[in-house]
């Protein structure tokens, strides 16, 4: 291709929108362009690159065994009710009706839709196993969509399912799928690292994430310094201490903490360190006839964090975990949030295990701008439970018993799930066994963000010139840059050979013969992140070489000029 055909769109300045490196980079390098917040419209590089990436997906999915299908964006309400999912989802579905008044929906993910087809398609055990795949825009109202195509309303996702009469078939295809996904991000040049992982809204009883290693992600991983353990935060267990709880002193007395509503601000009152303070929050249970809720107490050590994840699952609370409001506390306790404590407190009082080995601390006293100290658990409050309600720490032991867990960030790229039987048994999608019985199918689900895996390889792999591209997904594998063609014919032809050369053997080219300075063609070049970037100009063709620059390293060297051509298909592995 050469830029005088092609759109290169890149930019100089740094957009003032984008605050992650994939962000900037990707606009500048006039990859994508927002039509809309969350929605982008893909530019010829980014249509290069994106290319690439789908082709890798397509590859190891048709390899793994995968039948390729296209599902509609748009669809019916009535699935999604089936499902149960129509009213839980929440508002990133986006849901509409059409002239005739019909309910749909523009669909986040597609579990009702292939489970339809299903239903309909498949009729016999014989049939089985079956894992069909699409590659498909997707669209979910994000409240807050930022970071460019990280967190994006429209997405580019390929997402698989499969079907089984067993649940031991379902575990041979959810390995091949994880083998197929830990295959996709090695050849796009990921670093990244498969982790247990919740459900979520998808649902189903076993998961995987797969997390590309970033100090810009999202999320939170911890993993074992000691063997192959690894999970989202949200999953990871954290283990109760095997120290023993200290004797109990003096008995508890209630002291004035006026202002204070934090457990920082009371342990500096106090003279405690926050970890001698008790956090008490108050969240919803289940739902009472009356349409009210019963309350209860969540109470952890105060320098730790409350995993929302853990304690929706704990039974009798709400799911997902709603925190009780002002009012509704009020009420039941007499104080507001900030005054809470265990003694008195009249509901359910569950407690984290590391909160279980605290002793003569301090805590709410359920009355405004008062807190209690010297407080102990069995001697002050008896009726309580003791659950993993904290996210782990840094330096916590692995929940497999071998060394210590450490914390990185993380970008989801894919996800794989067991779904077991929660669509197809809420939807009838059912199969004729060997005796002739009616059977509900195990499912599974498989999903990769392939436009968001794009931006966490670009947060992997730039510097302060631009991107770094893995040779897999460059927009082109080669630049050649002509130094005033126009004013030498040597410098013309030379390039002009070369480019015909490299195109003839199949190799996905750039010929910069815009009429630019030369340093706004090597801006451009390093900017968009091509990996090999061929120079020729009059001084090296008096010497019989044109110049070769590796874009990762910055290594530079000399190639004979009637060489050139083989030494770059040789680097490109040709």
């Amino acid at each position: 291709m050469r830029s005088s055909q092609y759109l290169l769109s890149t930019l100089k300045e740094n957009p003032v929108e984008a605050s992650l490196a994939s962000h900037r980079l990707m606009l500048r390098a006039g990859m994508i362009r927002q039509v809309a917040s969350g929605i982008y419209t893909w530019l010829p590089t980014g249509m290069k690159v994106l290319a690439k990436a789908i082709n890798i997906v397509r590859e190891e999915m048709n390899r793994a065994g995968a039948l390729e299908i296209a599902m509609p964006m748009v669809q019916p309400a009535e699935l999604w009710k089936e499902s149960g999912r129509y009213t839980k989802y929440g508002p990133e579905l986006c849901r509409f009706k059409d002239r005739k008044e019909g309910e749909f929906a523009l669909g986040p993910t597609h579990e009702e839709v292939v489970t339809d087809m299903a239903r309909r398609e498949i009729k016999s055990s014989r049939q089985l196993p079956l894992c069909v795949y699409q590659i498909q825009n997707k669209f979910r109202d994000e409240i807050r969509p930022r970071f460019g195509v990280m967190r994006g309303r429209e997405f580019l996702m390929k997402d698989a399912y499969s079907f089984h009469m067993d649940h031991q078939s379902l575990e041979k295809t959810y390995q091949d799928m994880y083998d197929a996904y830990s295959r996709v991000f090695t050849r796009m040049g990921l670093e990244f690292r498969p982790v247990e992982a919740d459900t979520g809204s998808i649902g189903g009883n076993h998961s995987h994430e797969f997390q590309a290693l970033a100090d810009a992600g999202e999320d939170i991983i911890a993993w074992s310094d000691g063997s192959m353990y690894a999970a989202n935060i949200e999953m990871a267990e954290a283990l109760a201490p095997s120290v023993a709880r200290e004797t109990p002193k003096e008995a508890y007395t209630k002291e004035p903490t006026p202002g204070c509503h934090t457990v920082d601000e009371a342990a500096a009152k106090l003279g405690l360190e926050a970890k001698q303070v008790l956090k008490s929050l108050v969240v919803r249970g289940e739902e009472k006839e009356d349409g009210t809720h019963s309350l209860v107490m969540l109470c952890l050590c105060g320098n730790q964090e409350l995993n929302e994840i853990k304690a929706g699952k704990i039974q009798g609370l709400s799911s997902p975990l709603e925190f009780a409001d002002e009012e509704e506390i009020r009420k039941f306790t007499g104080a507001n949030p900030g005054s809470l404590g265990p003694i008195g407190f009249k509901g359910r009082i569950i407690i984290d295990r590391t909160a279980d080995k605290m002793s003569n601390f301090a805590c709410g006293a359920n009355e405004d701008g008062f807190h209690l100290i010297n407080v102990n658990w069995d001697r002050d409050i008896q009726d309580y439970e003791v659950a993993d309600l904290r996210n782990v720490e840094d330096g916590d032991p692995s929940p497999d018993g071998k060394g210590t867990l450490h914390l990185r960030r993380g970008i989801e790229v894919g996800q794989v799930f067991m779904l077991g039987k929660k669509y197809s048994e809420a939807m009838g999608a059912t199969v004729t066994d060997e005796k002739g019985q009616s059977v509900a199918m195990e499912m599974g689900c498989y999903g990769i963000g392939v436009t968001r895996a794009i931006a966490a390889v670009i947060e992997q792999n730039h510097d302060d010139r631009g991107i770094i591209w893995p040779d897999a997904l460059a927009p082109f594998q080669v630049v050649i840059i002509a130094i005033k063609p126009t004013k030498s014919a040597r410098v013309h032809d030379a390039a002009e050979n070369l480019y015909k050369e490299l195109l003839q053997a199949g190799v996905d080219v750039l010929y910069d013969d815009r009429d630019e300075r030369p340093g706004v063609m090597f801006a451009d070049a390093e900017l968009i992140g091509i990996p090999h970037i061929v120079t020729i100009g009059d001084k090296g063709l008096e010497q019989g070489c044109i110049e070769y620059k590796l874009r990762k390293t910055g290594e530079r060297e000399n190639l004979p000029e009637n060489e050139a051509a083989a030494v770059i298909l040789k680097k490109l592995g040709r």
